[in-house]
This record gives C-alpha cells, structure tokens and sequence, in this order.
C-alpha cells in the first residue's frame, strides 16, 4: 500500500511558543518540516468572542506519524484546548513526499 501524507494545523500564542513546539516535533521525527507564521484570530471561548494575535503552526507529515503527532502536540501545548487540523495531501511532488517519508523514518 502506497504511504498517504497529511498537512496539520495548530496555533499556538507565541513566536518562542511556535519556534519550541515546531522544533520539537521535527526532532523527534513526527514531520519533516514545520512552517509558522503570524496571524490574528477571532474564536468563541468559554461564551465570549475573543481576537488576538496567535502563530500558525502548518506541519507536513506521513500519516502513520499523526497518532503520535497528535499526542505530542497535546502533551506539550499551552492551551487547554488546542486546535489539531488534519488534511490528508491527495497529491504533490513525488520527490517531495519522499523526502518528508526520510525525515519521519
């Protein structure tokens, strides 16, 4: 069966946040690579309407790594509830998912 690969979305309140949560996921092989980058969020929590700035984590991995991905993400994340999106990749450059393949082992 042919490997699947997935792009996962979460935010998180701070660049030093994003740049600690996004380096600890690459080295422990969960993805092969972590973009962030600044946004302004609007969302509903505990009955109120809240904006704010957050860093937008987007994280390419295998899916066989999203379990433990997914795990690693809730274990060290601030927020009580973090955002966790995951998008399977219908396609892209071969050479590309294999290198993102190589990076998660």
């Amino acid at each position: 069966m042919e490997e699947t690969y997935a792009v996962v979305n979460t935010t998180i309140g701070t660049e030093a946040q994003a740049v600690a949560l996004a380096r600890s996921i690459v080295e422990a092989r969960l993805a092969g690579c972590v973009q962030m980058r600044p946004i302004h969020s609007v969302y509903r929590w505990q009955g109120e309407v809240r904006t704010g700035p957050e860093w937008l984590l987007t994280i390419k991995t295998a899916e066989r790594r999203y379990t433990e991905l997914e795990r690693h993400i809730q274990a060290n994340h601030p927020y009580e509830t973090p955002e966790i999106v995951r998008l399977t990749i219908a396609g892209g450059s071969r050479q590309y998912l294999d290198w993102i393949d190589e990076c998660v082992g």
